[in-house]
C-alpha cells in the first residue's frame, strides 16, 4: 500500500518505481480523501512512520519505507 500525497514528486517516482517493476499495488493520495478516509490514513500511517513523511509505502504488513529509496524498495521486493 502506498500513501502518498498528489502533489509531491517524490511519490510520484515511487509510483512509476513500482509500476515499472510490475508491482500490484493499491495506493492513496491522502490529500485527495475526504476528511474519515484522511483521518483513518493519516493514522495507518503514523503506525508505521511517526515523521508523517510521504511517501509510506507499506508492504505486506510487515514493513514501512519511508520517502523514495529506490534501492531499498528494490530490495524489500525481492525478498
Amino acid at each position: 500500500m502506498l500513501y502518498a500525497l498528489s502533489t509531491c514528486q517524490w511519490c510520484e517516482k515511487t509510483k512509476a518505481l513500482l509500476e515499472d517493476l510490475g508491482v500490484a499495488f493499491d495506493y492513496d493520495y491522502v490529500d485527495l480523501l475526504e476528511k474519515k478516509e484522511q483521518e483513518a490514513a493519516l493514522d495507518t500511517i503514523e503506525k508505521w512512520n511517526r515523521s508523517g513523511m510521504f511517501p509510506t509505502l507499506i508492504l505486506d504488513n510487515k514493513r514501512a519505507i519511508m520517502g523514495f529509496c529506490e534501492r531499498e524498495i528494490r530490495d524489500a521486493l525481492n525478498e
